[in-house]
């Protein structure tokens, strides 16, 4: 009767002490995104391309236009919040619909 009552305490604290690892990684904040274009307005396609070459470095007219075509694609990644937040602002006013992730 004893050894049942004592399994219950062995196991609480092994509880709580997955609860704090959970803690810990929720506490975690994220400081490197990634932006992903989704999919574009084909109406505004042209200044999409050249947001997309002005963007990107070492990226031509032609890479542009094949890297739009085969959406979805990753634009850059490993970048700032604040830098993220202005690329996906610039590529929605062209027509682009990105995502932060």
């Amino acid at each position: 009767m004893m050894a049942m009552g004592a399994m219950p305490m062995a196991s609480a604290p092994a509880s709580q002490e997955d609860e704090d690892e959970g803690d810990i990684g929720a506490k975690t904040v994220q400081t490197s995104f990634t932006i992903k274009l989704n999919k574009f307005d084909e109406t505004k396609k042209v200044a999409l391309i050249k947001e997309i070459k002005a963007v990107v470095e070492g990226m031509n007219l032609v890479q542009a236009k094949k890297f739009v075509e085969s959406v979805p694609q990753i634009i850059k990644s490993n970048v700032p919040k604040d830098e993220a937040e202005k690329l996906k602002k610039a590529l929605e006013a062209v027509g682009g619909e990105c995502l932060i992730e």
